[in-house]
């Protein structure tokens, strides 16, 4: 690559009336030979079922469906976790809670984030001469060290933690003192020349308040969860349609989503799709967000590379947000840290085509049901899926099903029943032909997780750290007299 600039554009406005910046990619010169950039968004609570691709009830992502047609779409793909900070960390690092330290949502009021012993994707990245940004949410700790700029991004523009989290105006308290900023290379945060980049799109987008913005007018009337679904759709054809003019050949997109929506009887919840999680749902709890039902962690996910990822190609492959990390590392040329074990496998022969071979093995753990947090309470195994915990989530109303414990645990065969709605029979042949399996690749990760090199999350709270003047009002301007 000839040169890169990287610079900042403002070209749209969130349902909160913030700026929305989209990256400008100048290039020129012969890409042939060169490391490739990358562009990886995620979505923040969207439904399998949002996408269009996916679901012929949604109406309103023609700009993904259009990238899905002209790429690769993932119809058995899956979170890391069932809520946000977990979910971050994975994409970040390759690994589960239970490795990295993050296990749940970090609050407005937390000292600690992602530990800094962990190392991330961009930091990975950069020691391979990319350039990095980040733009939009981050929720993995907002004082400090913790900051995206110490993480490995030189470049930061977003939300600390979700929009529904307080404002984040500068801190009334500066608790822990922040250090200084990090100082670029010579070229500054925004340009680069002859670098590859990495651009991480964290969007607020499906996350709860949503609301109208001219990017989202409705004539037809819609409520608002179509609304803000279409207006997410046109900032990522905006990213597509920037690539397309200046990197087309040399930018791989990938597209995906950090969990699962709300249940499905909220008002403002997302589609899941077929994966209603019935049983569940009958015993009184819900089957989305936080849980490790289907409609829980399984997303949508895209990815698009003109010349290199096959178009229209619908993949079955088993994967996961886990695989970001490595599959990134292995086609920018870099090398995994070789001091701790990763979750996450290299997909590069299933985006190239030449393979459907994803995991074996998938752990779903806790992300705030029932049980401890990070624990891995229900297990993939091929097409069957077993739950040790269920319940205990909270739905939109408040409610929440019972927590029950399942020894011997709950299977399911997921291409029979990918509903969720009839475990297997305990006792028949099948059943007792999986739960050894079962058992055993639980032990095994287990074991592997003891002796591996893992991290610890600081979770200690501290009144000083919210940045807000207000902390009653969800979304406010901290006032200067």
């Amino acid at each position: 690559m000839g040169w890169l600039f990287l610079k900042v554009l403002f070209v749209g406005v969130t349902f909160l009336g913030c700026l929305y910046p989209l990256v400008d990619f100048c290039c020129s010169g012969d890409t042939r030979g060169q490391k490739p950039n990358f562009v990886i968004i995620l979505a923040d609570d969207m439904g399998w079922g949002d996408l269009g691709a996916n679901w012929a009830e949604t109406k309103d992502t023609a700009n993904l469906d259009e990238m899905a047609a002209e790429g690769m779409r993932f119809v058995d793909f899956h979170a890391a976790a069932s809520t946000c900070s977990p979910s971050r960390a994975s994409l970040l690092t390759g690994r589960l809670g239970l490795r990295n330290g993050v296990t749940h949502n970090f609050a407005v009021t937390s000292v600690g984030g992602l530990p800094l012993n962990e190392t991330t994707l961009a930091e990975v990245l950069r020691q391979a001469g990319y350039v990095t940004g980040m733009i939009g949410k981050w929720h993995l700790g907002h004082h400090g060290s913790y900051h995206p700029n110490f993480r490995g991004f030189d470049y930061y523009f977003g939300i600390p933690y979700s929009h529904d989290m307080g404002c984040t105006d500068t801190p009334g308290y500066n608790h822990p003192p922040c250090p200084a900023c990090p100082r670029g290379d010579g070229d500054g945060p925004s340009s680069a020349s002859g670098r590859p980049f990495l651009l991480y799109v964290a969007l607020a987008h499906m996350h709860v308040p949503l609301s109208g913005t001219r990017l989202s007018a409705d004539r037809r009337g819609r409520r608002p969860y179509g609304a803000a679904l279409r207006e997410m759709d046109r900032l990522v054809g905006q990213i597509k349609d920037k690539v397309d003019r200046t990197a087309r050949e040399n930018t791989f997109l990938w597209f995906t989503g950090d969990n699962g929506p709300w249940a499905q009887k909220c008002e403002l919840a997302g589609s899941v799709g077929p994966f209603t999680g019935s049983w569940q749902t009958h015993q009184g709890g819900s089957a989305a967000k936080q849980t490790t039902w289907e409609g829980g962690h399984r997303v949508p996910a895209l990815a698009y590379w003109p010349g290199t990822v096959p178009i229209n190609v619908t993949s079955t492959a088993l994967l996961s947000v886990l695989d970001i990390f490595p599959t990134v590392v292995a086609l920018a040329g870099a090398s995994l840290p070789q001091d701790r074990h990763f979750d996450g496998l290299d997909a590069s022969s299933v985006l190239f085509g030449w393979s459907q071979a994803g995991h074996r093995v998938l752990f779903h753990p806790n992300s705030g049901a029932a049980g401890e947090y990070g624990a891995l309470q229900t297990v993939r195994l091929e097409q069957h899926k077993a739950f040790y915990v269920t319940g205990g989530a909270k739905a939109c109303d408040g409610k929440a099903g019972p927590p029950r414990l399942h020894e011997p645990p709950l299977i399911f065969n997921l291409e029979e029943d990918v509903a969720e709605a009839e475990p297997l029979e305990e006792g028949s042949a099948e059943y007792e032909r999986v739960l050894p399996e079962v058992r055993q690749v639980l032990a095994d990760v287990l074991v592997d997780i003891a002796g591996d090199k893992t991290s610890r999350a600081d979770y200690t709270q501290d009144p000083s750290v919210t940045p807000c003047c207000d902390p009653h009002r969800k979304a406010c301007r901290c006032h200067t007299t």
